[in-house]
């Protein structure tokens, strides 16, 4: 029963972050350059912790499905872990270089922070779609 705890917390690390995100795009966008630092490190840090809070998701993820009925070809197990690869991917693509050319001198900063807020917008909907599959667990095949 823990480990199910353990489990769901992860998945509230791993995507509830990103909320608070959304307000600080507006300050990004007006922020004088010398401030902007500040105003990504919540940025970094969030993706630092969902990436951890992800190894934790995925560890008692494996456990959860070894120690139950659940196969892993249960069909929402596999589009789960499937979205899973995706997002990791997404994550890694998204963010960081994103949050690179913001640290960077830049004349294009509303063109980097509408990106970055398409950034989050998918990132949210990719991990909800995921936490959608893990809790109605659809029978598709």
């Amino acid at each position: 029963m823990l480990l199910l705890y353990i489990h769901i917390f992860s998945v509230v690390l791993s995507i509830g972050p990103y909320f608070i995100l959304f307000p600080l795009l507006a300050r990004i966008r007006v922020a004088p350059f010398e401030q902007l630092p500040d105003y990504l490190e919540p940025f970094r840090i969030t993706v630092r912790l969902t990436k951890h809070a992800g190894h934790v998701l995925v560890a008692t993820g494996i456990i959860l499905t070894w120690l139950t009925a659940w196969t892993w070809k249960t069909s929402w197990i596999i589009v789960t872990v499937l979205i899973m690869v995706a997002s990791l991917y997404f994550i890694a693509r998204a963010f960081s270089p994103l949050l690179r050319k913001l640290k960077a001198p830049h004349e294009n900063r509303d063109f980097l922070v509408n990106k970055l807020r398409m950034a989050l917008i998918w990132y949210v909907i990719i991990t909800l779609s995921m936490m959608w599959f893990m809790v109605a667990k659809p029978t598709l095949w």
